[in-house]
């Protein structure tokens, strides 16, 4: 077999050529194999490199959601620390006014301040038993830790408002109730009960106690309470009356000066006249009557209750 090959000259003539030899047609082959192996090569290195940045391109992209997955995780549990780090910081204030209040009782209580020491750590103490990582606690279990907290102390709070309630209402009580003298100088002239009357001469009831001293002196109120009469009235001449509460009335007669008027809020030791001898008196003197549930009672023990 003939292989004719024509080609051009220098001179650019066509020129033809016959291979015809065995080694010329190896020659030939071999040249044909590598050009075409030059050829798949290439093909396979370009592919191989097209899909090499394919799958580069494609672990970016989950790279990126997963990262984007990451920071809203993230979001979440700082928003989830933030909602339990107020709801702490919420509960301390809470405990801080618990504190407060708890010092407040036990002053109003007199009871031991060292046994009931608001501002000392309560003592705690045990075996350590060293807990393992995966004991500890996750959100959910500290957010319901911090709302079994919050529970105590709503209770506990419950417990001292009642507490202080009571202890309120004894300290109205004890500064309703009368007790004191309603003079600051001066003397008992008479006393309650039966007496000689200073204008008949005859044994009469005494329904007070009277206090002698200097014209014009002030005269106090032995309770707070609430003025229910000021002015004069036959007997007592210038009187003032306050209401306490817990059926309790006084009565201070025989005023030279009222300096209060009714309806007005007093409190124990305020100045509520001037002492005289208006009405039915022979000297400047104070006349307290004290009533309970409307019946007359011995003023001298409240009187005494303060000594």
């Amino acid at each position: 077999m003939n292989l004719i090959l024509i080609t051009t000259s220098a001179g650019g003539s066509p020129v033809r050529r016959s291979l015809h030899a065995t080694h010329q047609f190896v020659v030939v082959g071999l040249a044909c194999a590598v050009l075409l192996g030059g050829i798949a090569a290439g093909g396979y290195y370009v592919g191989r490199w097209q899909g090499t940045t394919g799958n580069a391109a494609f672990y970016q992209e989950r790279l990126a959601k997963k990262e984007q997955e990451l920071a809203a995780v993230r979001r979440e549990a700082q928003a989830e620390v933030n909602a339990l780090t107020a709801r702490l910081a919420e509960l301390q204030s809470r405990v801080t006014r618990l504190d407060a209040l708890g010092r407040k009782l036990v002053s109003a209580s007199n009871l031991d301040a060292d046994e009931f020491d608001f501002d000392a750590t309560p003592g705690m103490g045990g075996l350590l038993h060293e807990a393992d990582d995966d004991s500890a606690l996750r959100a959910s279990e500290l957010s319901e830790a911090i709302a079994a907290l919050g529970e105590r102390i709503s209770d506990r709070e419950r417990q001292l408002s009642v507490l202080q309630d009571v202890l309120m209402d004894r300290e109205l009580a004890a500064k309703t109730t009368p007790a004191g003298e309603p003079i600051g100088k001066g003397w008992m002239s008479s006393s309650y009960g039966y007496r000689k009357d200073p204008f008949t001469g005859k044994r009469a009831w005494h329904d007070g106690v009277d206090f002698a001293g200097r014209e014009g002196s002030p005269i106090m109120a032995v309770a707070g309470g609430v003025v229910s009469y000021a002015g004069k009235r036959w007997g007592y001449g210038r009187l003032v009356e306050i209401t306490h509460g817990n059926g309790y009335v006084t009565r201070y007669g025989h005023n030279s000066k009222i300096t209060v008027e009714e309806g007005q809020i007093v409190r124990r030791g305020d100045k509520i006249a001037e002492m005289g001898s208006s009405g039915r008196s022979t000297g400047p003197h104070v006349h307290l009557e004290v009533l309970k549930n409307g019946e007359a009672v011995n003023p001298w023990k409240y009187v005494q209750a303060e000594k």
